[in-house]
């Protein structure tokens, strides 16, 4: 009995002395602590609009990521299988271009009619009917790493964000236990075919925006709860200061208005009851050691929510789903002809809602 004794527990100490290695010495991060946003950040109406969506080509896509719908009203968006989906004016869908890449995220039309779509992994690809190419796969030396959203400037500048030099698109939440700035926000420029860096150091920079009168551009930094603006022209040219601060949920990828305003997806980062887990450095380690507890923590598929932002930086109106019910992971809303167009990594749909009807 007494050999019985001594085996379990010799046993158990080798369990935790493995563990305790395994956390203390091979962890994947090397974690800060994560402040959440108050309580009173969340004091908005809550509602269930976005179980009210219409399912555009449900089946056809897979995880949708992003969305740009061009001046004739052709929705493009790019699937997690690699294809560059058209949705026509008429409701028909085409599979246009096919990219070989499961981390196609962020797209965007320029003003001579090219897609251009981030790739977590490859870079930047310019994407016509011609076929796909890289256009911009390094910046100063290194590999971009984990491109994430694109906007073009009236130049012909594009601006776009790298999410993470540490982390990448699949194992992306690591970077949020971690909670260190390892983001960039760049700038390509077509006529010299050079990438530059115009901020380092940035906490998951996700969706970039610009304004209206392109005088600052609007970005996300997921995991501050924040979005930031960066001043293109005048006296602030260069600086940044705070756009919205406090959000209720981290910040997907944001979208300019026709009415000068912003739409941004909200991403629920944490489920809900485990928010403790970011106030302690060994919890995260513990969680990051263990691919199933980081699925257990990350609640980004257990909601959807959108924010429509002024340019003061006061929210005017949200849509919800809090349960997830219809749309969950919502990770963009692109506003087009009085209806607000939705992706998410997690549907096999682009959700449609009619703007003035929600509201009213």
């Amino acid at each position: 009995m007494k050999r019985c004794v001594r085996a379990s527990l010799s046993f158990l100490l080798c369990c935790f002395l493995a563990i305790s290695i395994q956390i203390l010495y091979f962890s994947p991060i090397s974690p800060d602590l994560l402040e959440m946003p108050p309580d009173s950040a969340s004091a908005l109406r809550p509602n269930k609009l976005l179980q009210e969506v219409v399912k555009l080509g449900e089946g056809l896509v897979k995880g949708p990521e992003d969305i740009w719908v061009d001046r004739d009203g052709v929705l493009y968006t790019a699937s997690r299988d690699g294809w560059i989906k058209k949705m026509h004016k008429d409701g028909t869908w085409e599979s246009w271009k096919k990219i070989d890449s499961d981390s196609l995220l962020g797209l965007t039309i320029t003003k001579d009619g090219n897609l251009i779509v981030c790739d977590a992994i490859k870079g930047l690809l310019m994407v016509s009917d011609d076929g796909v190419k890289v256009i911009a796969s390094h910046v100063n030396g290194s590999k971009i790493s984990f491109a994430d959203e694109v906007i073009e400037a009236s130049d012909g500048s594009l601006y776009f964000s790298a999410v993470s030099t540490k982390f990448g698109l699949h194992n992306w939440y690591l970077d949020v236990l971690e909670a260190k700035p390892h983001g960039q926000l760049l700038r390509y420029d077509p006529f010299s075919n050079e990438t530059s860096i115009l901020l380092d150091g940035l906490c998951f920079p996700n969706g970039v925006a610009i304004s209206k009168e392109e005088d600052y551009l609007a970005f996300c930094e997921t995991w501050k709860f924040r979005c930031r603006k960066y001043w293109l022209k005048g006296e602030k040219q260069g600086t940044t200061e705070v756009f919205i601060h406090n959000l209720p949920a981290g910040p997907d990828n944001i979208n300019l208005a026709p009415d000068g305003s912003f739409w941004i997806a909200l991403l629920q980062l944490t489920t809900p009851g485990l928010e403790f887990l970011h106030t302690s450095t060994l919890y995260k380690r513990f969680v990051a050691s263990f691919p199933m507890l980081i699925n257990f923590v990350d609640g980004t598929r257990k909601k959807a929510m959108v924010v429509n932002v002024a340019p003061d930086g006061n929210i005017i109106r949200n849509f919800d789903d809090p349960e997830g019910i219809v749309m969950s992971m919502v990770t963009s809303a692109f506003e087009f002809e009085d209806h607000l167009y939705l992706g998410s990594l997690n549907t096999n749909f682009i959700g449609k809602i009619p703007l003035k009807a929600a509201y009213n």
